[in-house]
């Protein structure tokens, strides 16, 4: 089924089916080049998929031949001058972070980053600029053979943004992460994987199902509210200082689920040799972690998204 605000959406397709959320970057017919409505609209979608509990799994791909080429540049020279009036009034609900307007990309990959649901990316072509930066606050990369990865922004004048200085050292290691970045050049899948940006390449033909045999897999394998505490522990550990933090947070996340209904069935089931059939639900059930949602909005944030 779709949802209902689905019809709303005039550059991405979202479909639910199966207790999957299909997310689809569309404007096939410019290798669907990131725009400030793109953004608005994986902004909602990504919302509507955490809060919905018939989503246990996001996936996101692009239409047609590209998954995204990049920033739409038809604005020329002035494409990424925030003082530009236009492009003031196109992103003043995207509002101001330390004092300055926040970049539409980070907008996108703080949303992506908070979503309790696993992502995985099914990259089906060129993915460039933006369209690399937006997939790393994702679990899971997968790459079709055609698909072509650049982190272009030193050949533009600009800098890495959507916050993958922070994302992109942590998924393949700084020296990797500076080699892409300094040269700006486009690589391969087989680059891609090698470097572990991606984890695995198929072939073209077989990459929407591929991701969608792992997102079945955890939809009937596993416990929703599980799946999603685990998700905000490990990427929340990434910031941390030492082992012990995590042994905190375990031990918290032990406690309170230990105590729930999905552990019980999960046991229950085990013993029984049958599948499970879990029945908390991340919108009820999910536990008190005593710790601020991963990642934590900073006080200099002031906007609508």
């Amino acid at each position: 089924m779709s949802n209902d605000s689905a019809s709303e959406y005039t550059e991405i397709i979202y479909d639910v089916s199966d207790q999957i959320a299909t997310i689809t970057l569309n404007r096939p017919d410019k290798l669907n080049a990131f725009t400030s409505t793109m953004a608005r609209e994986l902004i909602s979608a990504f919302k509507a998929a955490d809060a919905d509990d018939d989503v246990r799994v996001v996936i996101l791909t692009g239409a047609g031949r590209g998954f995204c080429a990049g920033a739409d540049l038809g604005r020329g020279g002035s494409t990424f001058n925030a003082t530009d009036e236009k492009r003031q009034a196109e992103r003043k609900d995207f509002g101001t972070i330390d004092g300055v307007p926040r970049d539409g990309g980070g907008a996108v990959t703080m949303t992506i980053a908070a979503c309790r649901k696993p992502v995985i990316v099914a990259v089906n072509g060129p993915a460039v600029g933006i369209g690399v930066t937006m997939t790393l606050p994702a679990d899971v990369r997968i790459a079709a053979q055609s698909a072509r990865f650049g982190f272009v922004f030193a050949r533009r004048g600009i800098v890495p943004e959507a916050g993958s200085s922070w994302f992109l050292p942590r998924v393949v290691g700084i020296s990797q992460a500076m080699e892409w970045v300094a040269t700006g050049r486009v690589f391969s899948a087989d680059e891609a994987l090698a470097g572990r940006l991606v984890s695995r390449v198929v072939p073209d033909d077989e990459l929407l199902s591929t991701a969608r045999t792992l997102a079945e897999e955890i939809v009937q394998n596993t416990s929703s509210v599980s799946v999603a505490v685990a998700r905000q522990m490990l990427w929340s550990m990434l910031g941390e200082d030492s082992p012990w933090d995590g042994h905190r947070a375990d031990s918290r996340a032990m406690y309170e689920l230990g105590q729930g209904q999905d552990v019980a069935e999960g046991v229950q089931s085990f013993l029984e040799k049958r599948p499970a059939k879990f029945p908390a639900k991340v919108s009820a059930d999910y536990p008190d972690l005593r710790r601020a949602a991963w990642p934590p909005r900073p006080d200099d944030v002031d906007s609508q998204l």
